[in-house]
């Protein structure tokens, strides 16, 4: 399938082919799409995942299919792993100028009052000090090289809506949006632009302990307009636009990708049967 994509290409209009692209946390889901995806484009692509093999099986698909990527082991919450990544980054496939900060940890979940300052910790050093150090590293490759380049960093709907007893999680990815507004203004100087998408609900390995009550998937199914589940191709190809030299514009913005469930909160909040009487105003 892979291969029969690259062959029949159809997304050269995106101006990715050639592109030294990194994804980290690329070994599944969201991020294994969207390397797939960057390859299909033409894209030279590191795939970065803490399970190295799982990131060799991903950039092994990819090469078999006649693309061009390489699989890296490198945990993003520890910076000397991602300095050696970069350089073998720039050693293998040349200069970064597309770099996909997808990597994340769900974590602890429990309530505020009793999270453990350990883990509350490590998922801030995942989601948000992660993709600070991964912009710092590999931006610096950009800056040297002089062509620009473009960030986008994946945050979630949890960032804009708290998820109780999640931990730090809704305060990372919030935290990850203005990270991406700073970014913005501060690399616009070097022609970098920085943005965010936001996924909603999306089927992947890590959520999949979430489906696999039928119950629970179908009532969440029903709560989305678009009444569907996502799956990691609908957030990799937004996450390609914005990336993108078609999204040459956008810079410091966030794109909410959920099929809409985020617009139907009155919808849920029960109501009276008949309309309220008019107000004259």
């Amino acid at each position: 399938m892979l291969t029969q994509a690259i062959e029949k290409d159809g997304t050269s209009w995106l101006g990715l082919a050639g592109r030294v692209c990194v994804v980290t946390g690329a070994g599944s889901g969201i991020g294994a799409e969207t390397a797939r995806q960057l390859a299909v484009a033409g894209a030279r692509v590191a795939v970065i995942d803490r399970n190295g093999d799982a990131a060799a099986l991903v950039a092994a698909e990819i090469n078999r299919a006649g693309g061009r990527a390489i699989a890296i082991e490198a945990d993003v919450s520890q910076s000397q792993a991602i300095v050696a990544a970069a350089e073998q980054v720039q050693k293998d496939l040349g200069a970064c100028e597309v770099l996909i900060n997808n990597a994340a940890l769900v974590g602890y979940a429990g309530p505020l009052l009793t999270v453990d300052t350990v883990q509350w910790n490590q998922g801030l050093a995942v989601n948000l000090t992660g993709a600070l150090v991964c912009a710092q590293v590999f931006t610096a490759q950009m800056i040297a090289a002089g062509n620009g380049g473009t960030i986008v960093n994946v945050a979630s709907i949890c960032g804009h809506l708290p998820l109780p007893h999640g931990g730090a999680y809704s305060v990372s990815k919030s935290g990850l949006m203005m990270l991406t507004r700073m970014l913005a203004l501060e690399l616009a100087e070097h022609r970098i632009r920085c943005n965010s998408v936001s996924p909603g609900y999306v089927r992947t390995p890590a959520t999949a302990a979430a489906y696999s009550e039928a119950v629970i998937a179908e009532g969440r199914r029903r709560m989305i307009p678009s009444g569907r589940i996502g799956e990691p191709e609908d957030l990799a190809n937004v996450i390609m636009f914005a990336a993108s030299d078609r999204a040459a514009y956008l810079n410091g913005e966030d794109i909410l990708v959920d099929g809409g469930v985020h617009h139907a909160l009155l919808a849920i909040i029960p109501k009276q049967a008949s309309p309220m009487p008019s107000t004259g105003r």
